[in-house]
């Protein structure tokens, strides 16, 4: 395996990676809303919504993901003309599993800002709709961007799955290279390079994700 291929798989499992955790906060943002507008304390409660909503996520996150995969195969089919063999056929699948985590993430963020606080701006006159996006959105964003590099290296653990229907990444090349040198693989130089880049990977999204997190959080203390 040449550093070309190393480089081209970690380009892929990058892209799995993102394009997933991007399509799931597409979907799990608005849900998040929901689940917290609606909750007990939240700007409109509604116990249906928020029960049936929250079975709905609850339901996503407790089936495996390889379980995932495989009901989501028509869809992917649907969308890409084939199941299997392709780094995008894995898209639909992460980002599934991905939704509910996220959904429930983004919920528990926006409840992070002080109630008082959406109070006295509703008393000005404020809607619902200003409250959420020019209140409850921008007050916690640095606690939803922390939760974006903790799904995105749960998304990246995900994509090992990707060996399954042959789609590719790091992760799937290194169980690929121990099936075909079980003897040697924990002598070999490679094996512990895949290792090593993935480890990278991880740790470049959790600083990432913690440097921009502190950068944008109003609430910090200046020095």
């Amino acid at each position: 395996m040449s550093w070309l291929d190393i480089l081209s798989s970690a380009g892929l499992t990058i892209l799995m990676t993102f394009a997933s955790t991007f399509l799931a906060y597409v979907l799990g943002i608005p849900v998040g809303i929901l689940l917290n507008v609606t909750s007990k304390n939240g700007l409109r409660p509604n116990k249906w919504i928020n029960f049936v909503v929250g079975l709905i996520v609850n339901v996503l996150r407790s089936i495996p993901c390889l379980i995932i995969i495989v009901l989501c195969m028509p869809w992917t089919r649907a969308w890409f003309g084939r199941g299997t063999g392709e780094w995008y056929t894995i898209l639909i699948p992460l980002t599934v599993c991905a939704f509910g985590f996220v959904a429930r993430m983004v919920e528990q963020s926006l409840q992070e800002v002080p109630a008082g606080e959406l109070e006295a701006i509703r008393s000005l006159g404020a809607t619902d709709f200003q409250l959420i996006y020019k209140v409850l959105l921008p007050e916690a964003r640095a606690s939803l961007i922390t939760g974006v590099s903790v799904v995105a290296v749960s998304i990246l653990g995900y994509t090992a799955f990707a060996y399954n229907i042959s789609a590719g990444g790091l992760i799937a090349d290194i169980y690929t290279y121990y099936t075909r040198h079980t003897g040697d693989y924990m002598t070999s130089f490679v094996f512990w390079i895949l290792i090593i880049v993935v480890v990278l990977i991880v740790q470049l999204i959790q600083e990432l994700g913690l440097y921009i997190a502190k950068k944008i959080d109003k609430r910090r203390i200046l020095k």
